[in-house]
């Protein structure tokens, strides 16, 4: 009975990581790739990246009026504020006709740096790959139930290596050296799986709430209904366009992506949210005054603002710092005046272990060291991928997968 269980899973562990392993090598690549995001455009876009005029930053207003008197008749969304000194700000433009841009801009002189489609860099492939297979929606689910079914790879496979012999749970642990040809990756498979296992099982299970169902309709709205995830005073603020961070920033904290966008008054009406709202200002000296509101806040540097599009949007700034508490999100009128100011101390207690969690994941939090413990997640996920399918491919002739 517990030959043929054993039996029978071992062929189910096999097929199941046959048909999820071209997605799981893609994540592990990947993932791998993004970890090093900020060193990688470093690399490869220096000249876009380091601003050459030094430390001194101007006012965010000032930088966005340079941008639109070098893109007439395209629509500037966002700008992120240089994350430190000597580095160049990041805005994003939409064209009258063509693909979004970012284009980098010296926080000095208001030097237009050059841009790209963020889409056609590395990165940008990288982790929409990563995301969503390039696939949208559908790839998305894919990519979700490949981290699932990686789940279910890894419980099977302690089961297979569990100890049953000789030498008890020591030997689990143990590379026979003396093996040879099959034998041997064999070895290297079972003891890369065990080693890595709880390493593996954190990297999913830190990036499943992001995915569209386990995260998306699963985990955000329950932790959101139970208080546990954004702040619940945020409701009061909401609006009644139903928009959220997530819409007009294009990205957001985990913890705020379904929290909503509070609307601005009228001018009449600067305490209640009923009645007609007044067009935006979107003018440079206007962005001047939430950047100034910002730093009178303690964010000089490494907000990102989103500039509304629509009647009623506000200005929207956060913090994404490598540690989540820094994190910091604040919702302006034109006028500079504070609708809304949030910080991670006002999350829920998932909202807080999913946000330390992603920071984890993206090797963000202990910085180098975490960037390299990531990584070596994601080589350790395609050792196992390589060597399951190298022992596939040298098993004797007529045998099933064992």
């Amino acid at each position: 009975m517990a030959a043929g269980r054993f039996a029978m899973l071992r062929r189910w562990h096999f097929y199941l990581g046959v048909c999820t392993a071209p997605f799981l090598l893609i994540l592990s690549i990947t993932g791998a790739i993004y970890l090093f995001n900020d060193e990688l455009n470093d690399w490869i876009y220096p000249q876009l990246r380091f601003a050459p005029s030094g430390d001194t930053v101007r006012p965010a207003g000032d930088l966005v009026a340079s941008v639109r008197a070098h893109y007439p008749g395209a629509t500037v969304t966002r700008i992120d504020m240089p994350v430190a000194e000597g580095r160049s700000a990041e805005v994003f433009v939409t064209p009258a006709r063509g693909d979004p841009l970012r284009v980098f801009v010296d926080p000095g002189d208001g030097a237009i740096l050059g841009d790209y489609i963020y889409t056609h860099t590395l990165v940008g492939f990288a982790d929409r790959m990563h995301g969503s297979l390039l696939l949208g929606e559908g790839g998305d689910a894919l990519v979700e139930l490949a981290a699932v079914c990686a789940l279910v790879l890894i419980a099977t496979g302690l089961y297979l290596w569990w100890p049953r012999g000789r030498g008890g749970l020591r030997a689990g642990f143990l590379f026979f050296r003396q093996r040879r040809g099959r034998a041997r990756w064999r070895e290297v498979h079972r003891l890369t799986g065990v080693y890595a296992a709880v390493l593996i099982v954190f990297l999913i299970l830190s990036g499943l709430p992001w995915a569209g169902v386990l995260g998306e309709r699963v985990l955000t709205p329950v932790s959101n209904a139970l208080g546990l995830g954004y702040p619940p005073q945020l409701r009061h603020h909401g609006g009644d366009s139903g928009k959220t961070l997530l819409d007009t920033l294009g990205e957001a904290p985990w913890a705020l992506q379904q929290a909503p966008l509070p609307t601005v008054p009228a001018a009449h009406d600067h305490h209640h949210h009923h009645g007609p709202v007044a067009a935006p200002d979107t003018s440079a000296a206007a962005i001047n005054r939430v950047h100034g509101a910002l730093v009178a806040a303690g964010l000089p540097l490494a907000y990102r603002l989103s500039i509304p599009t629509e009647a009623g949007d506000p200005y929207s700034a956060y913090t994404y710092p490598a540690r989540p508490e820094g994190q910091r999100t604040l919702h302006f009128n034109s006028d500079g005046e504070v609708l809304v100011d949030t910080g991670f101390d006002d999350y829920g207690a998932i909202a807080k272990a999913v946000e330390y969690g992603v920071a984890l994941h993206m090797g963000n939090y202990f910085g180098r060291a975490n960037q390299i413990v990531m990584l070596l997640a994601c080589l350790a996920i395609i050792a196992l991928i390589l060597t399951g399918l190298t022992l596939w491919l040298r098993r004797p002739p007529g045998v099933g997968p064992r």
